[in-house]
């Protein structure tokens, strides 16, 4: 995770990234706001930690959320598309998950994280389709939730790519 080479990467492709965040709740924000500088780079932040949230800021469907979960590769998709359709950003970050402690499940256990990222076409003016990694990290609440930052600011540089 080297945040200072993803700023300096998207600032020469003269690119902005957003991030749509519910279980990290505006920590990857946090760190590439950390830098001094970044406001170039960075156009906006969601905290959508809530459905309503996701829904009202995102435009996520409230019966995709139903069908699947709010914990749900769809879902993360969604929200990762819908922070590049509300926002100027080239490339945007989705994070949805369970850090815990509690909340999980035999199916959906504590640590499940799906991160979406979405990179709008420049030439075509479109947004391509949304990249979904699941991961299911270990650790307390805190540990699981700096493994999800670390992982999405990978997944921008990668994108960048």
């Amino acid at each position: 995770m080297d945040v200072p080479a993803l700023l300096d990467l998207y600032r020469r492709r003269g690119w902005m990234v957003a991030t749509a965040e519910s279980c990290t709740g505006g920590l990857i924000a946090a760190t590439l706001t950390e830098i001094a500088g970044s406001s170039d780079v960075v156009d906006r932040g969601f905290v959508t930690y809530s459905n309503e949230a996701k829904t009202d800021l995102l435009g996520v469907p409230a019966a995709m959320i139903a069908a699947h979960g709010a914990v749900s590769a769809e879902v993360a998709a969604a929200m990762a598309r819908g922070a590049l359709e509300h926002s100027r950003a080239t490339v945007s970050v989705a994070v949805t998950g369970i850090a815990g402690p509690g909340g999980g499940s035999a199916e959906k256990p504590v640590g499940l994280v799906y991160i979406g990222v979405a990179r709008r076409d420049l030439v075509k003016r479109e947004l391509g389709d949304p990249l979904v990694e699941r991961h299911v990290f270990d650790g307390r609440r805190h540990e699981i939730r700096l493994q999800t930052v670390a992982r999405a600011i990978d997944l921008l540089t990668e994108a960048a790519r």
